[in-house]
């Protein structure tokens, strides 16, 4: 491709983190480079509504991770399947309509990690960065992902499932995964929803806290150990970062400590560890990471225990990418810069679309070519 390569950046949303996405965009815009990409900004704002934005002013309150917002644009957009091209399309000006060659999707939690996004994508006819419809979809439902990865005799913490209309106590619960549990919505992410629960008193209060997130929560023991992540990158052949540790310092690792309180987390970056512990957990982010079907990228994170036992805590398929977050930081400390990484990502959603584009879709075609040779090798 001769001309400069034509980036959607989508961020925004309808999701409880939707600041978290306008924070992980900036690093992103910022890490792109101008020789080779064009930007085009596309803001989803509460509603859901799709907009055009301008780079100079998307944002208001950008240094502000609490008051951040999406600044308000006239330019209201679609996506659209165009075998031209032209799947852009702006609903304010009709005749304007633009080609995009790739979409990174920084969308955190449901309605764009969650596997909707990826599938309206699909169905435009543009690569995108990230996993596909089903492992995002994975990715992003707790109870499944479990499931999965216990099946793939993988580590995980003890859990209980519980949705609305069913009852469970905290007695039922303490007598299974004993105290103190997390209380958590089987679909979110940053630590939305969640509660670590001490006492019966604490457990109707985080039950109601969770189902305002999701109609189905995650009841789960509490491991006590160090608190491991590692990122991942690839397609058919992902390779590992090396591993980071979190180091909390509020009860938990919540939505604050990770994103408002710039003191609320220490981190070890890469984790001091034996070799042969960080060869491990490196071999098993990759064994999760293709269990539950993940393409372009994903951090993995774990439960170190002292007798040395792994356990995976959970994947995110679209991990944060501001200036804190540790996916990024644990690619570079593993000598693959931000800006590098992001264009890594890029090609990897364009070589996983041109992958995808050689498979035949026509029956009737494929039907009439094997019925051809067929024919042919008989007539003999």
């Amino acid at each position: 491709m001769d001309r400069k390569i034509r980036v959607g950046v989508l961020f925004g949303g309808k999701s409880a983190e939707h600041e978290i996405s306008l924070l992980s965009a900036r690093s992103i815009v910022e890490a792109l480079d101008r020789n080779k990409y064009e930007v085009v900004l596309i803001g989803i704002d509460k509603n859901g509504e799709w907009h055009q934005q301008m780079e100079d002013e998307y944002l208001l309150n950008r240094d502000d991770p609490k008051k951040i917002t999406l600044k308000e644009s006239d330019e209201a957009v679609a996506l659209v399947p165009k075998e031209n091209g032209e799947q852009l399309v702006s609903l304010t000006t009709p005749s304007m309509q633009r080609a995009i060659d790739v979409v990174f999707p920084v969308l955190h939690g449901t309605y764009g990690e969650d596997g909707t996004v990826q599938g309206l994508l699909k169905l435009a006819g543009v690569p995108f960065v990230g996993a596909s419809v089903l492992g995002s979809a994975i990715g992003m439902d707790k109870d499944v992902m479990k499931r999965l990865l216990r099946d793939a005799g993988i580590a995980v913490a003890k859990f209980l499932v519980c949705t609305e209309e069913m009852e469970m106590s905290f007695e039922s619960v303490k007598t299974t995964l004993g105290v103190p549990f997390f209380v958590k919505p089987a679909n979110a992410g940053s630590s939305v929803g969640v509660s670590k629960v001490d006492s019966e008193e604490q457990f109707a209060s985080a039950i109601a806290l969770s189902f305002k997130y999701d109609h189905k929560i995650i009841i789960e023991e509490c491991i006590c150990g160090r608190e491991i992540e590692c990122s991942v990158l690839g397609n058919q052949y992902p390779i590992a970062s090396l591993p980071g540790e979190v180091i909390p310092q509020h009860d938990y690792y919540s939505y604050e400590a990770k994103y408002l309180d710039e003191k609320g987390a220490l981190f070890e970056i890469p984790v001091h560890l034996p070799h042969n512990v960080i060869e491990g957990i490196q071999m098993l982010a990759v064994q999760a990471y293709r269990t539950l079907c993940c393409e372009g990228m994903a951090r993995v994170d774990f439960f170190l225990k002292e007798t040395g036992e792994i356990y995976v805590n959970e994947i995110n398929t679209i991990p944060g990418f501001t200036k804190i977050s540790m996916y990024p930081k644990l690619w570079e400390v593993s000598g693959l810069p931000f800006a590098e990484l992001v264009d890594r990502l890029i090609a990897l959603a364009i070589e996983r679309f041109e992958r995808e584009n050689k498979l035949n879709f026509n029956w009737k075609e494929n039907h009439e070519s094997a019925h051809a040779i067929s024919s042919g090798s008989g007539s003999e």
